[in-house]
């Protein structure tokens, strides 16, 4: 039966210094880099080949595959890169720090925010809208379809839109799918995947470079999960 291995990115720059990234295009720190290689060995060490590797179109996802794939030696693996599996957007919250929109919001209604399922953010500014509508890697999207806020029910709809075209064809035919997402995009797919109630999802975490294993069988059922761990230490981060 074939495995959905589920990592999110190594630590981005914004991770480390406590800020909402969402689509904002933040690399990854060093610690993230380290991160990522270790996930590389770990994986190759429990003995995984990959037919196919799925991405956001954000760099900390892209390179934290590049990284995990050289230490595999795997770099031949077809990588697709898609803005389905991006971040939430999370509006104008982008670059801003927790501590800074709790002072400016609360701290529930940032927690509401954060964790709840429907609830999103202030939109962003126009201007950076339409820096998002301009930019290259999003050139086919229709732009009804590009965000200026996201609740997490909003970025389910489109992750399960890339599982079923990109990822299902693979897994049909018996191939290992790696999917590189984010701390949303992946706590979305897990959700859909794995059956988690709507009032259960606000408590489920995704760290950062901490593999989860998803076993499936010909109905693309999920049979069994398996959480693996590298030997740096790798902290959670909602941003």
């Amino acid at each position: 039966m074939p495995d959905l291995v589920l990592v999110r990115h190594g630590q981005s720059r914004w991770n480390r210094e406590g800020r909402f990234s969402g689509w904002a295009d933040v690399d990854l720190s060093k610690e993230g880099e380290d991160e990522a290689f270790e996930v590389g060995e770990l994986l190759k060490k429990e003995g995984f080949e990959f037919d196919l590797v799925v991405t956001s179109a954000l760099k900390r996802t892209i390179r934290t595959a590049w990284i995990i794939l050289d230490a595999l030696d795997q770099q031949w693996v077809p990588v697709v890169a898609d803005w389905r599996m991006n971040e939430r957007h999370y509006g104008a919250l982008t670059g801003q720090s927790r501590a800074e929109i709790e002072h400016e919001y609360g701290e529930a209604q940032v927690r509401t925010w954060r964790r709840s399922l429907d609830a999103r953010p202030p939109q962003m500014d126009a201007r950076d809208a339409k820096c998002l509508s301009t930019d290259r890697r999003y050139a086919h999207v229709p732009r009804d379809r590009l965000p200026m806020a996201e609740s997490l029910s909003d970025t389910i709809v489109r992750v399960e839109q890339l599982y079923a075209e990109k990822m299902v064809p693979v897994l049909d035919q018996g191939g290992n799918v790696l999917v590189v997402g984010h701390g949303n995009s992946l706590r979305g797919l897990l959700k859909e995947l794995t059956r988690i109630a709507d009032t259960d999802i606000a408590s489920v975490e995704v760290a950062n470079s901490a593999p989860i294993v998803l076993s499936v069988d010909d109905r693309q059922n999920v049979f069994a999960r398996r959480d693996l761990h590298i030997d740096l230490p790798v902290e959670s981060f909602v941003f």
